[in-house]
């Protein structure tokens, strides 16, 4: 049996070339309760998955324990789970538990951080920063985002995304899609211009 314990003493760094396997001969491997599925899943989605939980919670250490716990929700899923995305799903688990991590190490100290500036950009759009959180998680209203989403145009899709999914900063934004800080700053205001538009003609209270 797969342990956090065990994924503590030897972590999956991913390092050395990503797995060769298909998501589904993975997801087979968990199926027959194969503890390569776990390794296959660090090989090819571990740097993935840390870049997730730091961008979120700025440290090493946080983040590489929120993909341990990763692997372990993983191996507790499935079966019976079988995800059809299997790398959004594993971006899922380790952001949820990241934001856990962060809204409970916040909770025990004052002050500002770099991510409660990113929800705070949200605020225009969507409910208070708490409840933010809670509505994000909420299967309608996440519905609405993604016919949303799919509505905008490649890179306004991408860089809202890069933004408020993956936590990345403005710059990094910028040098993934190749452009300006200045072009990437004026999607993502109408992007979230647009978003509360379409959520208050839901019926969605801001």
């Amino acid at each position: 049996m797969f342990s956090k314990e065990a994924a503590i003493r030897r972590p999956f760094t991913g390092e050395g070339g990503a797995s060769m396997m298909e998501d589904s001969e993975i997801i087979d491997l968990y199926w027959v309760r194969d503890q390569r599925a776990i390794g296959e899943t660090a090989g090819k989605y571990g740097a993935f998955l840390r870049t997730v939980a730091w961008n979120i919670l700025r440290s090493h250490g946080d983040a590489e324990e929120c993909v341990n716990d990763t692997y372990l929700r993983t191996w507790n899923a499935i079966p019976p789970a079988r995800p059809g995305a299997f790398r959004a799903w594993l971006g899922r688990i380790t952001r949820n538990l990241s934001l856990d991590r962060w809204k409970r190490d916040r909770a025990q100290r004052r002050g500002g951080d770099d991510f409660s500036l990113l929800l705070g950009e949200l605020d225009v759009c969507l409910p208070d920063a708490d409840r933010a959180q809670r509505h994000l998680e909420d299967q309608e209203i996440a519905d609405l985002i993604s016919r949303f989403l799919r509505q905008q145009s490649a890179f306004n899709r991408r860089a809202f995304l890069r933004r408020y999914w993956y936590g990345e900063s403005i710059e990094e934004i910028a040098a993934a899609l190749d452009c300006g800080t200045g072009k990437v700053k004026s999607a993502l205001f109408r992007t979230r211009s647009a978003l509360r538009a379409c959520l208050e003609k839901e019926g969605v209270a801001i």
